[in-house]
């Protein structure tokens, strides 16, 4: 028996974006403008259209690194 084919991430995003016309761009803006206030307030979450939005400070400023259900704990930095 052969091990399943693993998708990627970054492979359904391109799909999406390439096959079906999604806007990445459009839905990075989205979310950065739903996040500005909680990385204004360097919150580590951001919970906003039933998701919670998992923020984390970097060198270049704060990411939004994942996205989980509202519900979902989500771990501090560097917890696995």
């Amino acid at each position: 028996m052969t091990t399943p084919l693993h998708v990627s991430d970054h492979a359904i995003l391109r799909y999406l974006e390439r096959a079906h016309g999604l806007d990445v761009e459009a839905v990075r803006r989205h979310i950065a403008s739903r996040c500005a206030t909680g990385a204004e307030l360097r919150a580590t979450t951001v919970i906003v259209e039933r998701v919670k939005f998992v923020l984390a400070e970097r060198d270049a400023g704060t990411v939004v690194v994942t996205v989980l259900k509202a519900r979902w704990p989500a771990r501090p930095e560097g917890m696995k």
